[in-house]
């Protein structure tokens, strides 16, 4: 008798789709180094993936600015520069300072709620899985996201919490490629913890310059580690 087909079972993901996920979380977590120039041989091993999807995936990148394409040189990953940081840095104070403001006129209770419960399991995260050197942590990392995110929530629009993850992404970027250097260095729970008792003490010009002085620290933390 002929098995059922499984209606219920999620569709399978495409080869593109694939390989562009992948190459995308290798080019922001530092993986793919800025400059590297991307062979198909070595992208067909590394991803064991054919040529169409690499392509369609690496075209993708490249509208998103992680990847550059040079008709005679092929692809690489996308360059980083301090100039480039703080452009990157001055435009995610700009969004997110005007989301923030629009979640404090919002304000409603289940934006508070969400916001304490994502700071309370970020701050019980580890920052990197070694005491002694960093090593990332993927969880710290999902969380970090999260309270963020939980942060400009309450802002209502669509359009910039949009904008808010693509700023997100380029930063993270920047930060993976400086946390070696800035392990020890600073302490991120204390910097989001002011941020977070600003907010929830109404205190919004407050809560924006902490934010503006925890991007830019990031910022000179890049600068020095180059």
């Amino acid at each position: 008798m002929a098995a059922f087909m499984d209606l219920t079972a999620a569709p399978p993901i495409s080869m593109t789709r694939l390989a562009y996920e992948r190459l995308r979380s290798d080019v922001l977590d530092g993986h793919l180094q800025p400059g590297r120039k991307l062979l198909m041989h070595e992208l067909r091993q590394r991803y064991a993936s054919g040529a169409s999807p690499l392509r369609e995936a690496l075209s993708r990148l490249a509208t998103e600015g992680l990847v550059v394409h040079n008709e005679q040189r092929g692809f690489a990953v996308a360059d980083v520069s301090a100039e480039q940081l703080r452009d990157l840095v001055r435009t995610r104070i700009a969004i997110e300072s005007t989301a923030l403001a629009q979640a404090f006129a919002n304000r409603a209770t289940d934006w508070e709620e969400a916001l304490v419960l994502a700071f309370h399991r970020l701050s019980r995260a580890p920052r990197s899985l070694h005491e002694d050197r960093y090593e990332e942590n993927p969880q710290w990392e999902r969380l970090h996201r999260a309270f963020h995110f939980a942060l400009l929530q309450g802002c209502g629009s669509t359009l910039l919490l949009g904008f808010c993850e693509q700023l997100y992404d380029q930063a993270y970027r920047y930060r993976q490629l400086a946390a070696r250097s800035a392990h020890k260095r600073r302490s991120e729970l204390d910097e989001h913890r002011a941020i977070f008792d600003a907010v929830m003490a109404r205190r919004l010009d407050e809560a924006q310059r902490l934010l503006s002085e925890h991007y830019e620290r990031t910022a000179r933390l890049f600068s020095a580690a180059r």
